[in-house]
């Protein structure tokens, strides 16, 4: 099925659900994977995911088609995961920092992550960068999206986006060579 037809679908009430299957059954574990890099947590990810399903759903006739429907999902992916860890650090009363120590050591005692030593040694290194570094270091290394995908998600320039990747690998690199 192309992405227009999918968008019509959704946007007609007779097809509605069988459509938002499908686009559930189409994005569901690149979303997951890519909220998980965000949340750290296999919950907190699982509840941003179906936050992020549910926003797509009340909000399908704004989309306008202006961008790939890929892309939309996945900025409103990243939102909610952004909101979930502002939100999850207010209510716990830390900084956004702590927070994100505090989920690399649950990390370690979650069953879910399949990840070794030099796995949770790069999630460490990823933790220290500011946030837009992460998300587009996450979106371009492991998400393995073009420049032009994460420009239409972020709404940053190509150069922009070009220049904080490699700031961020730069310090990743300095991270691993000196921990």
């Amino acid at each position: 099925m192309t992405e227009e037809t999918l968008v019509h679908q959704l946007k007609e009430k007779n097809s509605q659900a069988k459509a938002f299957e499908v686009l559930v059954d189409t994005y569901k574990e690149r979303l997951y994977w890519h909220i998980r890099k965000i949340v750290l947590n296999h919950d907190d990810a699982d509840d941003v995911l179906q936050n992020t399903f549910i926003k797509v759903y009340r909000n399908i006739d704004k989309f306008k088609g202006e961008s790939k429907l890929f892309s939309w999902i996945y900025r409103i992916a990243t939102n909610e995961s952004l909101s979930f860890l502002k939100t999850k650090s207010k209510m716990l009363g830390v900084t956004s920092q702590e927070l994100q120590d505090l989920l690399l050591e649950n990390l370690q005692s979650d069953v879910y992550f399949e990840g070794d030593e030099i796995q949770l040694k790069l999630q460490k290194a990823i933790s220290t960068l500011p946030e837009k570094q992460k998300l587009v270091f996450n979106m371009k290394y492991f998400d393995e999206l073009k420049y032009e995908e994460i420009s239409e998600i972020l709404g940053t320039s190509v150069g922009g986006l070009k220049a904080s990747y490699h700031q961020a690998a730069k310090k990743i690199e300095n991270y691993l060579k000196s921990n």
